[in-house]
């Protein structure tokens, strides 16, 4: 096969790749619903937390991500002379999970499996993301908050890569515009005061708050 065919063919592995959903495999392997038909109908690692508890959680996490960290780090190896190539599949599989074709293009919201990509493409990156994450999900315990949050950590680490590595900031801010356009309802439900908690996760926040209030405010 030529160099042209295996270039073009690895972005399109990583679509399929990223349209096999950890929700999917999960339920193949456990049982019980289609996470599409309990709680908020999202087949990511938010929902079936908080549907199918964290064993089922964590393996649909660990799929997710794992796909993004094979079509970012593994498959550009089909073509491996173009520097572009990993952020090409990085972003495709990304999509694939967005918009799965077998599902009629209603899949996860991304969170994990661009994780995986960035653990690849540009892991100091992550662990920046990571931490906003954290610290947002312990203030606030708002999942969705906290991605957007890494979502903006990732717009600064592509803005500040403009001139040293366009493909990364590139990648970065096309990925951060999916990340907003995913999360568009829970966006909605934050401003309106409707979104879902997770208050057990809001260590910070309820440790501050505390604070305060024993402080005599």
């Amino acid at each position: 096969m030529s160099n042209g065919w295996l270039t073009a063919l690895a972005p399109v592995l990583a679509y399929l790749l990223g349209s096999v959903m950890g929700g999917d495999l999960m339920r193949m392997l456990l049982g019980g619903a289609d996470l599409r038909s309990a709680g908020s109908g999202n087949v990511g690692t938010t929902n079936a937390l908080r549907t199918r508890g964290p064993l089922f959680a964590f393996g649909v996490l660990l799929i997710d991500f794992g796909k993004g960290a094979v079509a970012a780090g593994l498959l550009p190896r089909l073509a491996p002379q173009h520097d572009w190539l990993p952020y090409a599949c990085g972003a495709a599989v990304a999509l694939g999970h967005c918009f799965p074709p077998q599902h009629g293009l209603r899949g996860g919201k991304g969170v994990a499996t661009l994780g995986g990509a960035f653990v690849v493409l540009a892991p100091s990156l992550l662990l920046a993301m990571l931490a906003v994450f954290a610290l947002a999900v312990l203030l606030f315990g708002y999942v969705s908050l906290a991605s957007l949050a890494a979502a903006a950590t990732a717009a600064g680490g592509g803005l500040l890569a403009l001139y040293r590595a366009p493909s990364l900031a590139a990648f970065c801010l096309a990925m951060v515009l999916l990340t907003l356009y995913t999360h568009r309802d829970n966006l909605r439900r934050l401003l309106a005061g409707r979104e879902s908690r997770f208050e057990r996760a809001r260590l910070l926040g309820r440790w501050l708050e505390r604070r305060f209030k024993s402080s005599g405010h």
